[in-house]
């Protein structure tokens, strides 16, 4: 059967154990979800009805729901730009660099010498408002660009627009973005970040924030139907991760909740071809900083939304269910995990969905779609979509 739409949905890091080639990234042992269990009290019973759950271990389970199985990683590495590369059908061959012990100082001296700029900070920290408390004073005292990593690839510029105007702001990252394309400091995105107030009463300039990221390197499943005139539509950070290639739409949502509920009013709208999403805050605000019960708690009210999400479906629609890389809460220090990903497919039309073969990579998720829509095949993946019945 062919569907007229589409939704991906990328729960960002919620891996399903260690890849096969998890000694090379010193990943071996790493289970996201199965360590979340372990550890907690997770309920999460819609998405143990669509087969979730059975992902961890690849059991059978009578009166299941959706179609389930697991899809290996390819790609080396194990950022998102390379994991989200992978599901639409590239080969990315270099993976992207990550600074979490702090950025050589050869890149803060680039960094002052095209800004003019000092650079403070430098050091890994997950939420941007906390480093903004901590050296927002002496960043508008001084005029100076705080330098910090969210623990993901990206170099992060936060500056008080009081003093550094935002289009200044972007100018300087437009700069670095030049610098860190350099292969030893390849990071995925240099992100610009605004902020005002006075110490004590920080905030963030939510609208002034900018991402620079890279472009992908060849054309992905994404640049396929946008060219044959399909809807794309990227919700969430999608857009940044594929630095606006092959989309069409773009909904900004700046936490999972937003991006359920813009999720849900397009699920009301009437279009032909792709949405994506992404729920980043599995990975940013709980993976990177190993906070197993707010991973859990963000879990289960994704499991809440389940429901709904489903019964928003048509009948020709088609509901995908994956993730892009692993991010262990109980494992050590702040990194992604090399791990297997989850992949649930739905579609109220199913007959009797079961466990579907271990996809040998993320690719044949966006092969699928490229089937599915009859446009160009993507360099690597196999479609499954003759497996749905």
């Amino acid at each position: 059967m062919r569907y007229k739409r589409v939704f991906l949905i990328v729960l960002d890091s919620v891996g399903v154990g260690c890849a096969e080639d998890a000694l090379k990234y010193d990943d071996i042992g790493s289970n996201t979800l199965g360590h979340i269990i372990e550890n907690t009290n997770l309920f999460v019973p819609n998405l143990k009805k669509i087969g979730f759950l059975n992902t961890l271990t690849m059991s059978e389970t009578d009166n299941i729901d959706a179609y389930y199985t697991i899809a290996k990683p390819n790609n080396p590495g194990k950022d998102s730009l390379n994991g989200h590369y992978e599901i639409m059908g590239i080969i990315s061959d270099i993976p992207f660099k990550t600074f979490n012990d702090g950025f050589p100082i050869e890149i803060l001296n680039s960094i002052e010498y095209v800004t003019g700029r000092r650079a403070i900070g430098n050091k890994c920290c997950n939420n941007s408002i906390d480093i903004i408390n901590e050296l927002g004073e002496i960043a508008a005292n001084y005029g100076s660009l705080i330098i910090y990593t969210s623990a993901d690839s990206d170099l992060q510029v936060a500056a008080h627009e009081d003093v550094i105007p935002i289009s200044t702001l972007h100018e300087y990252c437009e700069k670095i973005r030049e610098i860190t394309l350099r292969e030893d400091w390849r990071v995925g995105r240099v992100i610009a970040r605004p902020f005002s107030g006075k110490p004590g009463n920080f905030k963030l300039n939510q609208l002034g924030r900018k991402d620079y990221a890279i472009k992908p390197p060849k054309k992905t499943v994404l640049d396929f139907l946008n060219e044959n005139s399909y809807n794309v539509i990227g919700i969430g950070k999608i857009n940044d991760i594929f630095d606006k290639e092959g989309i069409n739409k773009t909904i900004k949502a700046s936490n999972n909740n937003e991006v359920i509920n813009k999720l849900t009013n397009i699920m009301d709208k009437r279009f032909t071809g792709l949405c994506m999403a992404n729920l980043s805050d599995f990975d940013t605000l709980y993976g990177h900083i190993r906070d197993i019960d707010g991973y859990a708690k963000a879990l289960e009210e994704f499991d809440v939304n389940i429901p709904i999400i489903l019964n928003k479906l048509e009948t020709d629609d088609l509901l995908i269910i994956t993730a892009d890389h692993g991010n262990d809460p109980t494992f050590k220090g702040n990194d992604h995990t090399r791990e297997n990903v989850p992949v649930i497919i739905y579609s109220r039309n199913f007959i009797s969905p079961k466990r579907l073969p271990v996809l040998n990579t993320l690719a044949d998720i966006g092969a699928t779609i490229a089937d599915n829509f009859d446009v160009s095949n993507p360099e690597i993946g196999k479609s499954f979509l003759d497996n749905l019945e």
